[in-house]
């Protein structure tokens, strides 16, 4: 489905919701972190670091950096990857749901009065 808006809709959207999500009592996560914890929460399917870090265009060491600060935070867990003893799949928790939906609805308020 297709958005509809300008370019600068979009800014002006993306800008008044990290105000209002700053100033919210919730955790304080860096642009990557947040990147990293919506691609969890936003994508379905299990997500390895590898997958993470392809999918964002950056380093491995990046992404890991970004899970232990939302595993500390209680946003993700990390999991058994049972197709790869090597690896760990990011795994959604109770806290990271709830935030993933006050964000969804931080957006739609937001876009609403636009």
């Amino acid at each position: 489905m297709p958005l509809q808006g300008t370019p600068d809709e979009f800014v002006l959207l993306l800008h008044k919701t990290i105000m209002v999500i700053i100033r919210h009592n919730g955790p304080n996560l860096t642009a990557r972190q947040l990147g990293v914890f919506l691609r969890v929460y936003v994508y379905a399917e299990p997500q390895t670091g590898t997958d993470l870090a392809l999918a964002l265009n950056v380093h491995k060491g990046i992404i890991s950096r970004a899970l232990d600060r939302l595993e500390e935070a209680e946003l993700i867990r990390r999991e058994p990857n049972p197709d790869n003893y090597r690896s760990v799949l990011a795994g959604r928790t109770v806290r990271g749901t709830a935030l993933f939906r006050e964000i969804r609805q931080i957006i739609s308020e937001v876009a609403a009065n636009l």
